[in-house]
């Protein structure tokens, strides 16, 4: 059987749809729709059947798709076994990572790859910790940078392998002229009548905030950090920002100490499929050289 058709086959089992299958094989919509029919052919079996105006798997569809998923796995290791024999640093990388990881860490690490390995090509996406993860499962991004507060504990699919670049602590930013500012570390329920700006909900830092402060519900969902502090320094509500999200102190704001200090775990994680690949070992040293870097900075 063609590799192709079993990846167009298993991109609509994944994505349940041919149209969400195409946007994710960076293909028209025809073309997997030819693929799937020259696999029908191949195999003498239906594999989709129409529901409604789309199209689903049948029975034989489904064995199928279930094969073709551990057949390209196979086909990702075998590959990466052959790099590593070479011990190229070549092809291309793609990264999602949370907001602050693409400001804070990436830079850093993308030049050193790019100084490096010149062979090699690398791509950002943007993202929050739980869509990251569901990018590295399904294959459309190769690395994952990720934050993990103790209190949620995001939860790393099978297959999937990570280190810990280390630990973000966070402080309270509220106005300068505001009660609180320079006051000693305390814990943060001293706030919980103020009015809060957050992250937007499905975010993990939102997710979070709700549960160390239970009842509070934040008036403005914002979700850049710099933005958050901003309107901290409106005097329009406080915020609980990260210390690798703030470069430096907005003016008309006020640092606050917080104790316990909420601290959030950085992590990188790849599948284990392709964790031989040299590409993407020196992607990984480079994000860890970038947080130590930063850490000593």
């Amino acid at each position: 059987m063609d590799l192709g058709r079993l990846r167009a086959l298993d991109a609509v089992a994944t994505y349940g749809s041919v149209l969400a299958a195409a946007d994710a094989l960076h293909i028209t919509p025809s073309a997997v729709s030819q693929q799937l029919a020259k696999l029908d052919r191949e195999t003498g079996t239906r594999l989709l059947e129409r529901d409604g105006r789309g199209l689903r798997l049948t029975d034989a569809g489904h064995i199928l798709a279930d094969h073709a998923a551990r057949v390209l796995a196979a086909v990702d290791e075998a590959e990466s076994a052959l790099a590593a024999y070479h011990q190229d640093v070549t092809g291309t990388v793609t990264i999602a990572a949370f907001a602050t990881a693409c400001r804070g860490l990436l830079p850093r690490a993308l030049a050193e790859l790019a100084g490096k390995h010149p062979q090699l090509t690398t791509r950002i996406a943007e993202t929050n910790p739980y869509e990251a993860m569901d990018a590295l499962t399904r294959g459309r991004a190769d690395v994952a940078v990720a934050d993990d507060w103790p209190e949620i504990g995001l939860v790393l699919p099978d297959g999937v392998a990570h280190v810990t670049l280390g630990h973000d602590r966070a402080d309270l930013i509220v106005p300068s002229g505001h009660r609180l500012a320079g006051a000693p570390a305390g814990p943060l329920a001293r706030a919980v009548g103020e009015r809060w700006i957050a992250s937007p909900p499905g975010t993990i830092c939102h997710d979070w905030l709700l549960r160390v402060l239970p009842g509070v519900r934040p008036d403005f969902l914002v979700g850049e950090f710099e933005t958050q502090q901003t309107l901290v320094a409106a005097g329009l509500g406080v915020a609980l920002v990260p210390r690798l999200a703030r470069t430096h102190t907005v003016p008309g704001t006020a640092v606050v100490a917080v104790d316990p200090v909420p601290t959030r775990r950085v992590v990188v994680a790849w599948r284990k499929a392709t964790e031989v690949r040299p590409a993407l070992g020196a992607t990984v040293a480079a994000l860890r050289t970038a947080w130590s870097d930063r850490a000593t900075a």
